[in-house]
């Protein structure tokens, strides 16, 4: 006797199957920038001097690892046990909490560099990214704690749907990176006739490009976190924090190399001039 199973128990098995393709995407994307990069990676991990924003890069680069081989784990091994479940989810949780905050410390600095310094501006970044992190990770935690974990009731179909609501932890996000935005934005009107250095201009382009992912990502979050169903409405939570990872990354490396190449072309000049 064959068993039928209800619409529901199907959607669900849909959108842990859909869940578990997402992630396989973002695993493949991720081991693609890494092998695309990994010269370059090299080169900068060898010549660069060890500071605390090379210990950020080297963290930006590994947690990601973490967090989705958690979540692969999670989804294609077979698991039935819905304790089980919510460890592997709230573990994973904690690696995209760590990995979307060392993304965006190397744009706290950033946005700090670019205001020179600013005291107002150092006031606001101290005081802001802690009052988001705890309300960020407060309200979320909240949600993973009152959520419900099951397994799907179809046979053969693996993963776990949860029943976490994170808008309100994607919301304050959009709203913290929008502060973020406006801060660079006011500065590069400010000085923008002033200012006309290379470096300068990589690092406001870069911060208006990075905020302005953020935001559309956050804004994608807060509706599909609202409006979407079974785990439908977890899918793109990680993948959020997985393409402001790459663009950290390659942003630095890229504002790392436009240094280097500056200092040796001031090398150089002086060679040539002793030279006069």
């Amino acid at each position: 006797m064959e068993a039928k199973y209800s619409s529901e128990d199907i959607a669900a098995a849909m959108s842990l199957q859909t869940y578990a393709y997402v992630y396989t995407s973002m695993a493949t994307l991720w081991a693609y920038d890494c092998a695309c990069s990994l010269q370059e990676e090299w080169t900068f991990l060898l010549q660069s001097r060890w500071t605390k924003v090379k210990g950020l890069y080297i963290a930006t680069r590994c947690v990601p690892f973490l967090l989705l081989i958690g979540h692969l784990c999670t989804n294609f091994i077979p698991n039935e046990n819905s304790d089980k479940c919510k460890i592997l989810i709230n573990v994973c949780s904690i690696f995209s909490q760590i990995s979307v905050s060392c993304s965006e410390c190397f744009f706290l600095l950033r946005t700090y560099a670019l205001w020179k310094h600013n005291r107002f501006v150092l006031v606001v970044l101290r005081a802001l990214p802690p009052v988001a992190i705890i309300a960020c990770i407060g309200t979320a935690i909240a949600s993973v704690v009152n959520a419900s974990y099951v397994t799907s009731a179809i046979p053969g179909t693996t993963g776990c749907c949860t029943s976490d609501d994170l808008f309100v932890p994607f919301f304050l996000f959009f709203i913290f990176q929008l502060v973020l935005m406006s801060l660079t934005l006011i500065h590069a009107i400010q000085s923008w006739r002033m200012t006309r250095g290379r470096l300068y201009t990589i690092l406001v382009k870069n911060n208006i490009f990075y905020y302005t992912c953020g935001l559309f990502l956050s804004a994608v979050n807060v509706l599909v976190s609202r409006y979407f169903n079974y785990q439908y409405h977890a899918t793109f939570q990680d993948f959020q924090f997985i393409i402001l990872a790459i663009l950290a990354l390659r942003m630095h490396l890229h504002l790392w190399q436009i240094d280097q190449q500056a200092r040796n072309m001031d090398a150089l000049v002086c060679i040539s001039l002793s030279d006069i």
